[in-house]
């Protein structure tokens, strides 16, 4: 441990107590990747605060020593958004899980960042409520980490992301100030923080905006030959103008892996299997339900299941909920990748990765929000074996090629991390990415708040290893200044 861990190591004991405190190798070794298992660095020092104030010295503690710090809430992240640095401090937020408030008038609570996302809508759900983000990690993620990534979820196509569901927060700025983003006139700061992976300041208290529950909720599940014939009904539903809650869709390889894991009893011989989940007004719902029953027969579905009540509802998304893990029944090792295309773009894009699939060797077992394009593939192959990981990384960049090429994005809901950055100027020119780096110099003008994140390179603010002390020249001149 450097001297500067060990004089911040004895600083955190005093304002937190020893027991918040861990510098143990081995225990250090828990927080050394988030749900990106690829990338593992075991941090310098982990600090467990329970207040924002706490943070706050925290913060001002390792700007005073120049050493770096990530913040980190559950560690369900699938990009390596919260991989923590051998050289810095990792701030725990998984003790600050209080919802403060309840403001059922107003329709929105106020909770602290390290509390899990479904505890939102069970404390709000006697009242007619819930929190609409819901990523299949729900039962486990915070909704610090949600705001951090603007988490989405299988019903973003029709509730949105994280980001329209946060009025305001209050958040640690890398100087270690408290301030107030979301309230009051003036640039929209709150904007530009929700999905900002961490690296403009660590939420500390997140107001979030509660969705009355609806009157009517009714899923079905259709089974269809192909993942081709799926792509057609969704194209269907959506041009009729139908706004599903969610149309979430499952190849061949992804079923055998929830059915090994879950025994979700999904359709046998199933190419490919369509969830859709309508809400609204009962009256709404009935009409739309139907329409979506026949557009799917229409498109070739050999089988639709209804589901008749909650209990069979809960076993229809048990399957697709569950698919990322499961995976882990058919494969020894897999990468998780998350990229965006239109959705017209579905059937072509789909069929480009399976001969990407089958000229590689290497198996992709597909999940994806059908009705925003929001792809994830799984990238499936044996760690043991020689080779493997590198020909599952080719794969996965392909991918992710393809969907730039098709006018879609490198990520749509899992952030860019470390994992990603190498792709982001696929996507982005050079003065793009400094210009974004400009703006997160305005908030850390020394780099020290999560580094070596999202972008590809350390960029203008001078990112670690050598980490500047001082603000960056452009602050300097006030060309980033922002707070």
């Amino acid at each position: 441990m450097s001297t500067s861990l060990d004089r911040l190591a004895a600083r955190c004991a005093a304002l937190l107590g020893p027991d918040a405190v861990i510098g143990d190798p081995v225990r250090l070794r828990t927080y050394e990747c988030d749900g990106l298992t690829t990338h593992r660095a075991a941090p310098g020092l982990v600090v467990l605060p329970e207040s924002a104030e706490q943070v706050a010295a925290i913060v001002r503690a390792c700007a005073a020593e120049g050493v770096p710090y990530v913040a980190r809430g559950s560690g369900t992240g699938l990009s390596g958004g919260a991989l923590p640095r051998t050289d810095g401090v990792l701030i725990v937020t998984s003790r600050m899980r209080r919802i403060l408030e309840i403001d059922i008038p107003n329709q929105r609570a106020v909770v602290e960042p390290g509390v899990i996302n479904l505890d939102v809508s069970r404390a709000v759900r006697p009242h007619g409520y819930y929190f609409a983000p819901d990523p299949s990690s729900q039962q486990i993620c915070s909704v610090g980490g949600n705001v951090a990534e603007n988490s989405g979820g299988a019903h973003c196509l029709k509730y949105g992301f994280t980001a329209h569901h946060v009025l305001a927060c209050e958040v640690v700025t890398p100087d270690g100030e408290i301030v107030q983003l979301g309230e009051g006139p003036g640039y929209d700061l709150l904007g530009v923080f929700v999905g900002a992976e961490g690296t403009l300041g660590i939420t500390t208290k997140i107001t979030v905006k509660l969705t009355r529950v609806p009157e009517t909720v009714r899923t079905l599940l259709a089974a269809f030959d192909s993942i081709e014939a799926g792509g057609t009904a969704v194209s269907a539903i959506i041009g009729a103008g139908v706004v599903p809650a969610a149309i979430e869709m499952m190849d061949a390889l992804a079923i055998e892996a929830a059915e090994a894991a879950v025994g979700c009893g999904y359709p046998d011989g199933a190419g490919a299997v369509l969830i859709v989940e309508l809400d609204g007004p009962d009256g709404e719902v009935a009409h739309q339900f139907d329409q979506v029953e026949r557009l799917c027969r229409d498109a070739g579905a050999f089988e639709v299941r209804v589901a008749a009540d909650d209990a069979e509802r809960a076993l229809i998304w048990t399957g697709r909920k569950s698919a990322f893990a499961a995976v882990g029944r058919i494969s020894p090792a897999y990468l998780v990748q998350d990229g965006v295309i239109p959705r017209t773009a579905l059937p072509g894009v789909l069929a480009r990765i399976d001969a990407l699939s089958a000229a590689s060797g290497v198996r992709v077992a597909n999940v994806f929000h059908a009705g925003d394009g929001n792809l994830h593939p799984l990238v499936l192959f044996d760690d043991a074996e020689e080779g493997a990981a590198e020909r599952a990384e080719e794969v996965s960049g392909a991918i992710l090629d393809l969907c730039v090429e098709h006018g879609g994005s490198i990520t749509g809901e899992h952030g860019v991390g470390v994992d990603k950055a190498r792709y982001m100027p696929r996507m982005f020119t050079a003065e793009d990415l400094d210009t974004m780096q400009m703006v997160r110099c305005g908030f850390d003008p020394t780099g020290l708040c999560n580094p070596g994140k999202v972008f590809p390179t350390p960029r203008l603010c001078g990112e670690v290893p050598g980490v500047r002390k001082g603000p960056h020249p452009l602050v300097a001149e006030g060309k980033a200044e922002l707070f």
